[in-house]
């Protein structure tokens, strides 16, 4: 069983971070104190802006990923630098209750987790640090990953060679396994691994195609919400699910071997 959720008053929160404030720059990183003295999972701030969400490069493009439409996000905020690890999940989760297919634990990308799990991990994480962590909705998760881009990639238009962890991409891990996070180099936002490893788990319900999406950024909660959208590809996909643009889907109970996660927390202005 996992953990049971500690929630207190945030004015009896001692063990509180303060945050990061307006004005830090993209990449800076910080970490929210846990009560128990440990941390919580290492973030890197985003700034609010605007960008064109979908098969932007016109290259390989799926019908859900149309039509390209702007999406302008006001509100600045914190992604975690890195999908979150086995070493994160197992503060909150009971002993080995996630299997790690013998891959290994600590900075090992965490798998077999469900969007339900995920969900139950960011309130655990808000609970413990007095902050509002939670999933990011699907623009944000590809505003953050672009990082300013309009290629397939946030480092060009080809997959190329050791960019990333990928069926073909000429790793080590290619096919087999998982990489340790920040194997590497980050976007320009700062953020490790949005191509490859793990599917990335995001909360918003999926849709078909872009018509009538949200243009400010939020979560997409009508449709179809007995599935949920996964962004990102893995180490046992090829380049074309690794793009930017791709969008895939699962129900919010599935786990397997290539399913992971990252987090968004608030940021007070």
């Amino acid at each position: 069983m996992r953990k049971a959720l500690a929630v207190c008053a945030l004015t009896t929160l001692a063990w509180m971070h303060a945050g990061p404030v307006a004005g830090q720059e993209p990449g800076e990183s910080f970490s929210d104190a846990l009560r128990d003295g440990d941390r919580g999972p290492e973030m890197v701030f985003i700034p609010a802006g605007s960008f064109e969400m979908g098969c932007v490069s016109g290259e390989e493009c799926y019908d859900d990923e149309l039509p390209v439409h702007t999406v302008t996000i006001s509100q600045a905020f914190a992604v975690s630098k890195y999908e979150i690890t086995f070493e994160d999940y197992d503060r909150f989760a009971a002993p080995d209750e996630v299997d790690d297919e013998g891959w290994g634990r600590g900075r090992q990308p965490v798998v077999n987790v469900s969007w339900n799990e995920a969900k139950d991990y960011v309130a655990w994480l808000s609970s413990q640090t007095g902050q509002t962590y939670r999933l990011l909705t699907e623009a944000e998760w590809e505003y953050a990953a672009r990082a300013g881009s309009i290629t397939q990639f946030t480092w060009g238009s080809k997959i190329g060679q050791g960019n990333a962890n990928c069926g073909g991409c000429a790793t080590e891990w290619d096919y087999y396994q998982t990489a340790p996070v920040g194997s590497f180099a980050p976007n320009a936002f700062g953020l490790h691994d949005v191509h490859g490893n793990v599917w990335e788990w995001v909360e918003d319900c999926w849709n078909e195609n872009y018509e009538d999406a949200p243009s400010d950024g939020s979560a997409w909660l009508s449709g179809d919400c007995s599935r949920r959208i996964l962004r990102g590809g893995s180490y046992d996909d090829f380049h074309y699910d690794l793009r930017s643009a791709m969008r895939f889907t699962h129900a919010p109970d599935e786990r397997n071997r290539s399913l992971g996660f990252r987090v968004a927390r608030a940021i007070d202005n």
